[in-house]
């Protein structure tokens, strides 16, 4: 036997008269149209570039590799990630890879191509916000050797570079057939500051050609430091996550004088 209250427990949910009631596919999507597509289009649009400008200034950038000073780690058109933060065990150490901007006279003037009015825009629009990778400016890439109050010196009777004393062995990194330095240098990295070099030794200008003898000069402020590099983002057959070598595992901390 039916119940005649039936329809009154479940209230409104329940038609009483079929025959004029709206298809509940017409009550709940009504239709957006055309244009209403296109402001969620754009909504997604801008948020996904608001989010990519919030990584891109605060956490993460992307850069490419314009020279063979890293060989073999990174080579010509690699595209890396950075991250930009700098605390506590997330700071710049020895044996990370380190992008920073120019401390100055590193770099030549350089004039970066002209794509054209319109692309010339549109790719520093996305470099800004962080989608297309930094390829041209006053950034250097290179591997960090030593930090604030570290003493290094190369070479010894083997031809190793040493920091506070303890002899690096290089050869994880450093390119084939290449020597930790043909130029001896015997210097004190500044407090804040970092000793930099290209895994390619041969084709670096690093902190040895820059630096007058005492550590000063050829070392970067670390005010300078934009991040580490820990991820090799292209070309996808080569994608990897950087590691810190072992190669300084065994550096003891610098001598305060």
């Amino acid at each position: 036997m039916s119940d005649p209250h039936r329809d009154e427990v479940l209230g409104d949910e329940l038609p009483r008269h079929t025959h004029d009631a709206a298809s509940p596919k017409q009550e709940q999507e009504p239709r957006r149209g055309f244009w209403g597509g296109v402001r969620e289009i754009a909504t997604i649009a801008v948020t996904a570039l608001i989010i990519s400008f919030v990584i891109k200034t605060f956490l993460a950038q992307a850069f490419w590799i314009p020279s063979g000073s890293m060989e073999d780690t990174l080579v010509y058109g690699d595209r890396v990630m950075v991250s930009k933060i700098q605390a506590g065990p997330m700071e710049v150490d020895r044996g990370d890879i380190a992008v920073f901007e120019d401390p100055g006279g590193w770099l030549p003037p350089m004039s970066p191509p002209d794509r054209g009015l319109v692309l010339n825009g549109v790719v520093r629009g996305l470099q800004f916000i962080g989608v297309a990778p930094v390829s041209e400016g006053n950034h250097l890439i290179k591997r960090v050797i030593g930090v604030g109050g570290d003493h290094i010196v190369c070479c010894d009777d083997q031809g190793r570079m040493s920091v506070n004393e303890q002899p690096l062995e290089e050869s994880g990194y450093l390119y084939p057939g290449d020597v930790p330095s043909t130029s001896a240098f015997d210097v004190t990295v500044p407090e804040d500051s970092i000793w930099v070099m290209g895994d390619h030794r041969s084709n670096s200008r690093d902190s040895r050609a820059h630096d007058d003898g005492t550590g000063a000069t050829g070392s970067v402020p670390r005010d300078h430091v934009v991040g580490q590099a820990f991820v090799l983002l292209f070309p996808l057959d080569h994608a990897t996550w950087f590691q810190g070598p072992d190669t300084f595992a065994q550096v003891p901390a610098a001598v305060t004088p």
